[in-house]
């Protein structure tokens, strides 16, 4: 869909109020009906029908009125032109964008736009779009749903973004070659320009050893970090004039322990090799029949051979594949690292301190003390939690100051014996 911000400059407050009710309603309806919209806009004198007038000539919102035998579904949904203009308008709020120009890009799951800031700091902005019919697998081929089975193509976008915000934030903080992370609202996330060409535009490269051994040490770079790419191609590489390479696309990404990850490692690197054997260098295309020669200058990194050894980004990330069993064998790993530099530690004062009756026996005193103190906060925390279960559970329902007047308790039964004695 084509995005024209025209009609966003003539927008008022009543028509954001009704398109961000549209957009409530939807998270538990498909087509949100006309009248939850009312109710939730809570605009005086029926000016949400006026206002989706308003909106559905800007195909902001889309009427479905389909009747069947059994159902009749008569309401609004929000279209992504409509989630495009939320999202730019929260960002206008903030500051971060005052402009919106051409378009820069685009691809099966996202439209890129060149956009300003208030001070003309020329940033990028990213939209995500998902349900289009070139790429509609996303459930089979992205996990954004993880344990959900409901969703919308504006849901599973939402999630998207967040996912390459996210990643895109902690690579920069990693030292990573990639576009600084500025902001992020619902599908759209804005970005740092940067000043390159995607490689699959390249004709020709001054230095291609350099560039090649520069991509195939990001590839196990993230690796060492416990992330892989699964896009990691020629499409998603940009190379600026001085042939300094960057990344872009994370939204996949996936964690070492994922069950596939070693197919989606092997596909990244084969994806490169494969490149550079199609132009017009001969090592390369050597290169790519693993000649024993060539493969001896630059070597294919094997997925087997890489230790996670540099961080855990999929873990602080939660990343695909990363799953409770490998949280539980990481803590082990710094439990253990702790008692090892416990026990040195405590060797150390062994040899320091001579006589330790007295301490031994200052410690019993306030172990004893932090005993008392310990069962006694035990005690407190079990009755919170009591209160906190019959809560969820529905057994224990908040009293009111006047309960007992208002359901008829000892007081207002006191009261009617004392009126009736004084009729008597």
């Amino acid at each position: 869909m084509k995005l024209d911000v025209d009609a966003l400059r003539y927008l008022s407050k009543d028509d954001f109020r009704v398109l961000t009710a549209v957009e409530m309603g939807m998270r538990n309806h498909e087509i949100v009906p006309a009248e939850l919209v009312d109710r939730i806009a809570g605009l005086k004198h029926g000016g949400t029908y006026k206002v989706l007038k308003n909106l559905l000539k800007h195909k902001l919102v889309h009427h479905d009125s389909s009747k069947c035998e059994y159902t009749r579904n008569d309401g609004f949904r929000l279209t992504y032109l409509g989630y495009d203009f939320l999202a730019i308008k929260a960002l206008v709020n903030r500051g971060v964008v005052a402009a919106v120009g051409r378009q820069i890009g685009v691809g099966k799951e996202s439209d890129i736009f060149e956009v300003a800031a208030e001070d003309g700091t020329i940033m990028v902005m990213k939209l995500h779009r998902l349900g289009r019919v070139s790429f509609r697998a996303v459930k089979s081929k992205r996990d954004y749903l993880k344990h959900r089975s409901s969703y919308n193509w504006l849901y599973l976008s939402r999630l998207a973004a967040l996912k390459e915000y996210a990643f895109m934030k902690a690579l920069g903080e990693h030292g990573f070659p990639v576009p600084d992370a500025v902001d992020c609202n619902r599908h759209c996330v804005v970005m740092s320009l940067v000043q390159g060409y995607p490689l699959v535009q390249v004709k020709q490269l001054q230095n291609p050893d350099e560039v090649l051994e520069t991509i195939v040490g990001l590839v196990v770079r993230l690796a060492e970090h416990g992330l892989i790419h699964c896009d990691f191609n020629e499409f998603n590489i940009m190379i600026d004039d001085n042939e300094q390479v960057t990344m872009i696309d994370f939204p996949q990404m996936v964690s070492v322990s994922h069950r596939n990850a070693k197919m989606y490692f092997d596909r990244d690197v084969e994806c490169i090799f494969k490149f550079f054997s199609k132009r017009s260098v001969a090592k390369y295309a050597k290169l790519y029949d693993e000649t024993e020669a060539d493969v001896e200058e630059i070597e294919r990194p094997s997925f087997s051979s890489i230790a996670k050894t540099t961080g855990f980004l999929d873990k602080e990330l939660s990343a695909s594949g990363f799953t409770r069993k490998d949280q539980d064998d990481i803590e082990k790993k710094l439990e253990d690292a702790a008692a090892a530099s416990c026990n040195v530690s405590i060797q150390n004062e062994d040899e320091i301190l001579q006589s330790g009756e007295k301490l031994v026996y200052m410690f019993q005193e306030n172990s004893d003390e932090a005993d008392d103190g310990d069962a006694e906060l035990m005690k407190r925390l079990n009755k919170q939690r009591r209160r906190a279960i019959a809560a969820s559970q529905g057994t224990r329902k908040a009293l009111s100051r006047n309960f007992y007047k208002d359901k008829g308790g000892k007081s207002a039964h006191n009261s009617k014996i004392q009126r009736q004695s004084c009729n008597w």
